[in-house]
């Protein structure tokens, strides 16, 4: 659909003696001493490793955001996560369905070719291509057209204002590097296949790519050659998956790593009260749902042949008041998440806290939902889970696989690494399933239109795993892109969940909360998205 150490590395002098003789080799030590001295690696871990160094091949918000240091957006986000002028220095509307770009001039690829609108209008078009899991960035441009070497003009079906949000998570590739490499077109990640830029990059970012070797360890330089105001003083930044909760809080207290995520709940404490590291703490803007497979005739992995009870609305709402969610949030969650009534976070556009009501919890009236729905002995279901991508995923659901089972749903869960889950979970291979979503553009408009629209060739509908189809929802998502006053959106957006907690095709869970541990002598910018700007951090 993934530690601490110290960061700063101050070399010992080598313990050869320099003879008088050798004055030549003694500047040249010195020389190399001082620069060590400012040397500063930084040793960066997570549970799980990006899929690919392709940034259009997986739409997954921890891959995107290791990638976004290599590669860079048109308009990118700040310290405080506002809009920001990245690879375009300007833009504005000249029509309701026109955005003109000033592209930023000078610019160079870590190869040292020259960036320009080629590069823009190829990646625009990389995007569409078929096995591009990223087409919701620009699925709303109906053309991109080439101005001069340093302007686009991008043309949507509809007046979209959000497209300057969108683009924020849009990453552009060089054209010549991608065409010299048959790289013209992204792997699919969802076949399991790849190509030159799924083991290589080349980006305009502040960081390259120095080696990258999958599931072990992936190393990045600076870019001498990066536009913009250096901020941090980073000389190498060391990467290294590690999914085993004990292992990776090992790495961080004993030194191997500098910073990492997520910090187990239950290790929060015992971080914090050490001398040398810190827990930095907030809510994320992602929120966590159960997906389910509403649209297939027959269910997979159940003894209910012929027919698919999730299609009834009240198997699934069964389901979901089957599901304490105190006791996920308390026990498992340690108190690190809210609960959510609709898949959208507070700190979202669109976000209304009057729509944010779960059920009740309310096994007894589970029972009999499914009795009314013709199965008073209920029946079985498969609920696939990774095991590495969210915070204690496997033990959420291996919880609600216990609350189902009680309520009368034989449940089976099926836990596997991301790398196995993903694509099976792309493929619609689940029944059931837990996933993430923060929507890319900020706006609830994008989760509706990501998550909730009917499936079709535009990239509407592109991560609706369950295949929930309702013409009136994808009428008011359209609405809801097009208005620009807010309160009339707002209205539309109330309209729009109301049908989705009607019709219950997801079952939201929670917006848990961001735990990174870190040295703390180390200052980063902790984005409520989740992305680790490394421009930003410093060591001291």
């Amino acid at each position: 659909m993934l530690p601490q150490a110290p960061a700063e590395m101050h070399l010992a002098p080598c313990p050869f003696r320099l003879f008088a003789k050798a004055n030549a080799l003694v500047i040249a030590a010195a020389a190399l001493l001082s620069l060590n001295a400012e040397a500063h690696t930084l040793r960066l871990a997570n549970q799980g490793d990006p899929m690919s160094m392709d940034p259009h091949s997986l739409q997954e918000s921890f891959q995107l955001s290791f990638l976004g240091n290599i590669y860079e957006p048109l308009i990118g986000r700040d310290r405080h996560f506002a809009l920001m002028p990245m690879l375009a220095t300007a833009w504005e509307a000249t029509s309701p369905t026109t955005w003109r770009f000033k592209l930023r001039q000078g610019v160079k690829f870590h190869d040292g070719s020259a960036f320009t609108a080629d590069d823009v209008i190829f990646s625009y078009q990389r995007t569409q291509s078929e096995s591009s899991d990223t087409k919701l960035y620009v699925a709303p441009i109906k053309a991109m057209r080439k101005v001069d070497a340093y302007t686009v003009e991008m043309e949507t079906a509809q007046p979209m204002p959000i497209l300057p949000d969108l683009l924020s998570g849009w990453l552009v590739m060089g054209k010549g590097w991608a065409e010299k490499n048959n790289a013209g077109v992204p792997a699919d990640v969802r076949k399991g296949t790849e190509n030159h830029a799924s083991l290589n990059a080349n980006g305009t970012g502040p960081f390259q790519l120095k080696q990258r070797q999958p599931g072990v360890r992936t190393v990045l330089k600076p870019f001498d050659g990066w536009w913009g105001q250096k901020e941090h003083n980073l000389t190498e930044v060391v990467f290294t998956p590690i999914a085993n909760n004990a292992t990776r809080v090992a790495a961080l207290v004993s030194g191997e790593v500098d910073l990492m995520e997520p910090v187990p709940l239950q290790d929060i404490q015992r971080i914090q009260s050490s001398a040398n590291l810190q827990v930095l703490q907030k809510p994320e803007l992602r929120t966590m749902y159960l997906g389910l497979d509403v649209g297939r005739d027959e269910l997979l992995y159940s003894n209910i042949k012929g027919k698919n009870p999730l299609k009834d609305v009240r198997v699934r709402q069964a389901l979901y008041q089957a599901i304490d969610i105190e006791t996920i949030r308390s026990k498992i969650m340690r108190g690190a998440a809210q609960p959510a009534g609709i898949i959208v976070a507070p700190g979202v556009r669109g976000y209304d806290a009057s729509l944010d009501k779960r059920r009740p919890f309310d096994p007894a009236a589970a029972k009999k939902l499914l009795a009314e729905a013709g199965y008073p002995n209920g029946f079985e279901l498969g609920l696939h889970c990774p095991t590495d991508r969210y915070v204690n995923d496997q033990a959420i659901c291996q919880s609600v696989t216990a609350m189902w089972t009680r309520a009368g749903i034989k449940t089976t869960l099926y836990a596997e690494t991301k790398a196995l889950y993903l694509p099976r979970a792309f493929k619609r291979d689940v029944s059931a399933f837990l996933l993430g979503w923060q929507p890319a553009s900020n706006d609830a408009q994008n989760t509706l239109w990501a998550l909730l629209n009917t499936p079709a060739n535009d990239g509407r509908g592109r991560f609706n795993l369950g295949g929930y189809a309702n013409p009136k929802l994808d009428a008011l998502t359209q609405d809801i892109g097009v208005e620009i006053d807010p309160a009339k959106r707002q209205g539309l957006m109330k309209a729009a969940w109301q049908i989705v907690q009607d019709d219950i095709p997801l079952l939201p869970l929670h917006n848990q909360n961001l735990a990174w541990g870190v040295k703390r002598n180390i200052d980063v910018v902790q984005q409520p998205d989740n992305s680790q700007p490394l421009r930003y951090i410093h060591v001291r």
